[in-house]
Order: structure tokens, then sequence, then C-alpha cells
């Protein structure tokens, strides 16, 4: 990304539409090398800070000070506190898209959700728009990490927020993009060539027919269980989700995955994200961890009142959807292995997800066909 052209795209996608929001969305042509060090990046930070908003242009620099919020293993996240005029602390946040990201996420599709989620209380305020990045407002929270979503009150949260989450409406096609996206990716990721030789010699290893058909197999399988289908989060790792301790307030954030998509979808892919990228999926919720989560998704303020029946159900298609979700990071994986320059091991992590896509496939598969027949068996007509 980067250029003029894409920062009017953004601004035009980015705009609110009158029935949403008011505020004005700035904007500006620069762009900021993320891959620099802290020191380098921060005066080109206060430049890009006094270009977007008009009110900080003739500020000093020493009323800014930058520091880094977090370095995910997509974007850098940094903090801007700006001592305004009248003594007034303002903190926002800047986020650099890395570089290649447009590869695994679909930046017009990001800006066009955030306005209308943004206005149903989810996430931070859009407050600009630049060449490779975004300023939002700040949240005074913690990130949590993987072993905090396993904290029963804080997944009762996580469920209520997800199912309010679900609810919201975003214009545009409502058509899931689970297998684009995945089929995308598998495009991508089959047509790679690595110039490290041992990472060629790894990546050759893989056999994509193996994987082009285990793709096709679980769609016919899912397509079996009729997942609703709402605007998902899609990824629901522990860095995406905020929590204020003394408001006991929680925040869903970073919208850059989401899209229409199946519910059980974005349900087994959190479930999964409880392994953390060192994938100890021993993490992973177990069944009574589950039901608690999935009582509070679908009776927010009745959790007790689910039927088994209905917990069954969903049970059943989130824990399917694991296995979607194992397909669409590995190959997600391969592709930051070739474009991405942070410092992770994406290679292992195809690997990682992959191995553990056919761990469970058995398992998962026949719960889905069990539970299918079953209800072939229920909803048949009586014999005369």
């Amino acid at each position: 990304m980067g250029g003029v052209k894409n920062i009017w795209n953004a601004m035009e996608v980015a705009q609110p539409t009158s029935d949403c929001s008011t505020s004005q969305i700035h904007s500006s042509s620069l762009s900021v090398d993320p891959s620099l060090p802290l020191a380098h990046i921060t005066p080109l930070i206060i430049e890009l800070c006094k270009d977007l908003f008009k009110k900080w242009s003739n500020l000093e620099n020493s009323r800014f000070s930058v520091g880094t919020v977090s370095g995910g293993i997509t974007n850098l996240l940094l903090k801007v506190t700006v001592k305004e005029e009248n003594g007034n602390d303002v903190s926002v946040t800047v986020r650099l898209y890395g570089p290649n990201t447009e590869y695994v996420i679909n930046r017009e599709r990001e800006l066009q959700s955030i306005k209308y989620l943004s206005a149903a209380g989810f996430g931070a305020n859009l407050l600009g728009v630049f060449g490779n990045g975004m300023v939002q407002s700040f949240i005074y929270a913690r990130t949590l990490i993987p072993s905090d979503m396993r904290n029963p009150k804080l997944a009762a949260e996580i469920a209520k927020q997800l199912c309010r989450f679900h609810q919201v409406e975003i214009p545009g096609s409502k058509e899931p993009q689970l297998w684009n996206d995945l089929l995308k990716f598998f495009e991508k990721a089959s047509a790679l060539e690595f110039d490290d030789n041992e990472k060629q010699k790894l990546y050759k290893t893989i056999s994509f027919s193996e994987v082009h058909s285990e793709i096709i197999e679980l769609k016919e399988l899912t397509g079996l269980l009729n997942s609703p289908v709402v605007f998902a989060h899609n990824d629901l790792l522990s860095g995406n989700i905020m929590v204020n301790d003394e408001e006991d307030k929680l925040y869903l954030i970073d919208f850059e995955y989401g899209s229409y998509n199946y519910r059980g979808f974005d349900i087994g892919n959190h479930f999964n994200e409880y392994a953390g990228y060192e994938c100890d999926f021993t993490l992973c919720p177990n069944k009574d961890e589950q039901y608690h989560f999935l009582r509070h998704y679908l009776q927010p303020n009745n959790p007790h009142e689910v039927s088994e029946k209905d917990l069954e159900a969903l049970y059943v298609e989130e824990n399917t959807y694991t296995l979607a979700s194992h397909l669409y990071w590995a190959l997600w994986g391969l592709i930051q292995a070739k474009f991405s320059p942070i410092d992770f091991d994406y290679l292992g992590y195809f690997f990682l997800r992959y191995n553990e896509f056919k761990r469970q496939k058995e398992k998962c598969f026949s719960l889905a066909r069990s539970f299918l027949s079953q209800s072939q068996t229920l909803n048949m007509p009586a014999q005369t």
C-alpha cells in the first residue's frame, strides 16, 4: 500500500455516513516506515500528527511523547501523548501497517467496517488515515494475555460482547468470506519461492494437493451445519481484547480481518487462540469451558436457560470450524513467511497449525457426522 492514490481511496471509504458518526476523519499522504528504530520513528510520527491535526501543527516537538504499545505480528502500535496549549494531555493510538500486509488484509473492507463498529460502541474511534496506517482514540485498558481468556468471568464477558458484535449491520455484501479468503490464501501460498535455501527445502515438503483436498472436504462438511452468517471479527486472539480492570470494562479491538462470515468460525477461531502464538493447544478450553462461553453467547442475560439441544448444536458447529481456522492461519503463515519483515517463525507456524488440523480432524469430523445423522433421524417423518 502507500502512495497518494490509496490515501484518497481510504478517505472515501472512511468518511462517516450521516447516520453513523459526525466526527471528521483527518487525512495525510505521509507514510512512516515501521521497521525503523523508535528513536528514528518518533520525529516522523510527530510530523505526521501535526499534518493530520491542525490544532497541533504549531506545538513544540517537546510537547509530544511517543512510545510502543505493542508490536503485534502484523502491525506496529504506538501511543502518542500530546500536552496541548491548555495544559491537557491527550493520547491517541497510531497504527502502522506492516509492509505487504495487503496480501492478507483488505484495508478498504477494514475502514468501511470500523466506522459502523465504532458507532455501535466497539473498538476505538477512527480519527485519521495516512499513507500506511490510521490514528484512533486511545483506550485506557490492558491487553489480555492468553491465560486471561480462561478466567470464567472474562470468558463470559467476551461471549456477551461477541454476541452483540455479531448483531452489528455493516452495509454491503453479506456473503460469508471464509472460503473466498481461504482459497485466495491457498493460491498465493502454493505459488511461493523462498530465497533462503533452508526455507525453500522446508516449503517443498508441503503437499498442496493434499491441503486443497482438505479445504474442499471441510467446506462440504461445514456447509451441512447451516452456521448463521454474521459480521465476524475473525481474529479474536488475546491481543485484540482489552480490559479496564478498575471500570470492569472489556473492549474488542482491531477489525483488520473483520468480514461477514460464519458464526461457528468466529467462535471456533477464538477457542484456538487460547493456545497463543506458541500454539500450546493444551491450553484450549475443554468442553465445560466451551459450554460456559456458549451459554453466555447464546443468552447473555439468562445463560442458564440455554437448552442442552442448542448448546450441543453450537458446540458441534464451532468445533468443526476450528479446523477451518487452523487451515486459514496455516496458509496465512506461509504468505507472511515470504513477505513479512517481522522476526517470527511463520514457516514453523504453518506446520504447527496444519499438524494440529490433522490431529483434530478425525475427532471433529466424527462429532459433526454423528450430530448430523442424529438430526436427520429426528427430522424424518414418522412412518405410518
